[in-house]
């Protein structure tokens, strides 16, 4: 049986700026939650998963992730690799797939193709697909509506949730032009840009307010941090129209504090808006909403 709550977390070690492989995919055998990233460089690049593992801690919340990524892989070359098995073997709650920006229609289309192969795999092992959305080279900054269609249009085709990291770049842009979110090469993100993705991915998949996310680092100014915090929850509303099944599925809002209060509450493995044996998540939601969501295991 799949347990959702929060969460606790197994890390993989990376170095900054790595341009390596990230591999070793494996999951704290206790953890309540579990995130598979499925990428390329635009995912390791910063390791952008251990940012959102740091996001968690800073939050008294810990988030189990494993990383399958290579240099200037598709979701295809990923298929080609035997990806389906480890989704089947590792069975992640979540399953976060990005690739290049695909903006060209044939790329679009591809894109589309293999997140459904996926996605069928990452719900026969009980999981849920996620989008990350990614952003264009500097030199093709025009194509970010491209980017963003493509992905949105990605995730309709799962039915899965939109991280729409590129959207936030734009989002953060619209408040500071000089923001330095890409790296001196012009395609991978700055620490800047890695921690704008990973505060998307993080507030987009655990329902997390974006006026909460942390900097991290003590060189990310707070007027920094606050054009981030805005970005992130901008590009999550703008793209709240895509919501995922399990997102959706027997919502119950309620009134407090924090999750810990609610868990204590409603007691692991028992009932849930009426639903015996269901387990609750409570998300907080933009606007400072929080709620209990829920799913029953049949």
């Amino acid at each position: 049986m799949k347990r959702y709550g929060w969460l606790v977390v197994a890390a993989i070690a990376l170095p900054a700026c790595s341009t390596h492989k990230v591999t070793g995919p494996a999951f704290d055998e206790n953890a309540d939650v579990t995130i598979l990233f499925v990428g390329n460089s635009l995912t390791y690049f910063h390791d952008v998963p251990s940012l959102v593992r740091q996001l968690a801690a800073r939050q008294d919340m810990s988030v189990s992730t494993a990383t399958i990524a290579y240099p200037d892989f598709s979701l295809e070359d990923h298929w080609n690799n035997g990806i389906a098995d480890e989704i089947r073997r590792l069975s992640p709650d979540f399953v976060v797939m990005q690739q290049g920006p695909s903006s060209l229609v044939e790329n679009r289309a591809h894109l589309v193709h293999w997140s459904q192969q996926l996605a069928a795999v990452i719900r026969e092992a009980g999981g849920e697909p996620a989008l990350y959305m990614v952003w264009p080279d500097n030199t093709r900054r025009f194509a970010f509506p491209a980017v963003e269609a493509s992905y949105a249009e990605a995730a309709r085709a799962v039915n899965g949730r939109l991280l729409p990291v590129g959207t936030t770049w734009l989002r953060a842009w619209d408040q500071d032009s000089e923001l330095p979110l890409y790296s001196s090469d012009g395609l991978h993100a700055s620490y800047l840009g890695a921690l704008a993705a990973a505060q998307t991915i993080y507030a987009g998949l655990l329902d997390v307010d974006a006026a909460t996310l942390a900097a991290l680092d003590d060189n990310v100014t707070a007027d920094r941090l606050n054009v981030l915090r805005v970005a992130v929850a901008a590009s999550i509303q703008q793209w709240q129209a895509t919501p995922s099944d399990l997102h959706s599925r027997f919502r119950l809002g309620l009134s407090g504090n924090w999750f810990s209060t609610l868990f204590r509450r409603i007691g692991r493995g028992g009932q849930c808006d009426g639903r015996a044996g269901a387990i609750g998540v409570v998300g907080v939601r933009l606007g400072a909403q929080h709620t209990l969501q829920c799913w029953a295991f049949t």
